[in-house]
C-alpha cells in the first residue's frame, strides 16, 4: 500500500478510536452527574418524569442506556435534544454549524495572514522599534478578552465612525468585526511563533549561504527562511482551525451571530447529553482531520519529512 494511503487508513482508525472514547466519556459523565435533563422542571410528578426518560431512552441501567445510544449512533442517529423539544441534534447542528464555519474560516485567514505578517515584520526589525511595537500589539491582543474587544470594536468602528454594521449575518460587511475579534488573540500567538522561529532559522548555515550569493534580505526571508520557520505555526493551525470552525460563545453572543458556539456551553448547562455528544463528535473529527492536513503540509514545506504508514 502506498505510504499516503496507509497513513490515511491509520488516521481513519485513530479517528474511530478517538470518537469512541470521547463519546463514551462524555455520555458517562453526563449520565452519572446528579440529576437528569428533566430534574429541574417544576411541578413534575415522578411518573411523568419517568415517562420522559423512557421516551428518550434514558431509563434502565447506565450500560443499557449507553448500548442503545451506540446502536443509534452507528446508524447515524444523533437523537433528539432533551432541551429543544422536537429538534434533533442533527438539525440543530445542521442549522448552526454552517454559520460558525463561515465565521471560523474568515477568522482563520485573518489570524494566519495577520499573524505571519506581523511576526515576519518583528523578526526583520529585531530589537528595534518595529519589533517592540509588533510584540506589544501581540501581547495586548492576547491579554484582552473577547467580551472586551468586541464591544470596543463596535463602539469605534460601528457607532462612532459608522464604517461597519453590527449584528446579523449573511452579509460580507457584517463578518468583518466578528472575524477580527475572534482572530485577534490568535494573530498574536501566530506572530510570536513566527518571530521566534524565524529568528532561529535566520542564524542557520543555508541562510548565510543564500545571503552570500547576493540575494536581498526580503528574498532570503520570504522565499527561503520562512519556508522552514513556518513549521511550528503549521503545527498550531490544526487545533486552531478546529477551534475556530466550531464557533465561539462570546463572539457570537456579542455580535448576535446564530452559530454553534452557544450550544457548547448551553448543552452542559441544560444537561442536554445528546447535543453535547453531537458537538463533541464534530470537534474531535475536525481536530483529527486538520492534524492530518498539517502532516500533509509538512511534506510540502520540508522535503526531509516523509509520511509512513
Amino acid at each position: 500500500m502506498p505510504p499516503l494511503l496507509a497513513h490515511i487508513a491509520k488516521r481513519l482508525l485513530s479517528l474511530l478510536v478517538v470518537l469512541f472514547f470521547s463519546v463514551t466519556i462524555t455520555f458517562v459523565l453526563v449520565r452519572t452527574a446528579p440529576g437528569d435533563p428533566f430534574s429541574g422542571e417544576k411541578d413534575q410528578k415522578a411518573e411523568v418524569r419517568a415517562k420522559k426518560l423512557a421516551e428518550y431512552k434514558l431509563d434502565g441501567p447506565l450500560w443499557w442506556q449507553y448500548a442503545r445510544y451506540l446502536g443509534d449512533l452507528a446508524k447515524g442517529d444523533l437523537r433528539e435534544s432533551t432541551k429543544y423539544k422536537g429538534e434533533t441534534v442533527a438539525h440543530i447542528l445542521g442549522q448552526s454549524l454552517p454559520v460558525s464555519f463561515q465565521l471560523g474560516t474568515a477568522a482563520f485567514f485573518v489570524a494566519v495572514v495577520g499573524g505571519v505578517t506581523l511576526g515576519v515584520f518583528a523578526a526583520m526589525h529585531r530589537n528595534g522599534l518595529g519589533d517592540y511595537a509588533a510584540m506589544f500589539t501581540a501581547l495586548a491582543a492576547i491579554s484582552i478578552p473577547g467580551f472586551v474587544t468586541g464591544p470596543v470594536m463596535i463602539f469605534i468602528f460601528a457607532l462612532t465612525l459608522g464604517w461597519l454594521p453590527i449584528g446579523g449575518w449573511f452579509e460580507p460587511s457584517r463578518m468583518i468585526l466578528p472575524a477580527v475579534c475572534l482572530a485577534a488573540p490568535y494573530v498574536a500567538t501566530i506572530a510570536r511563533l513566527t518571530r521566534n522561529s524565524l529568528l532561529e532559522v535566520l542564524g542557520q548555515d543555508f541562510i548565510r549561504t543564500a545571503t552570500a550569493k547576493g540575494l536581498s534580505r526580503r528574498t532570503v526571508v520570504w522565499k527561503h527562511a520562512l519556508r522552514v520557520a513556518i513549521l511550528p505555526v503549521v503545527s498550531f493551525l490544526g487545533p486552531l482551525a478546529a477551534h475556530l470552525l466550531t464557533g465561539s460563545l462570546i463572539v457570537e453572543t456579542v455580535f448576535g451571530i446564530p452559530g454553534a458556539g452557544q450550544y457548547f456551553v448551553k448543552s452542559i448547562e441544560n444537561r442536554d447529553g445528546f447535543l453535547l455528544v453531537g458537538v463533541t463528535i464534530v470537534y474531535c473529527t475536525l481536530v483529527v482531520a486538520f492534524n492530518f492536513l498539517v502532516e500533509i503540509a509538512y511534506t510540502f514545506l520540508d522535503r526531509r519529512i516523509q509520511l509512513h504508514g
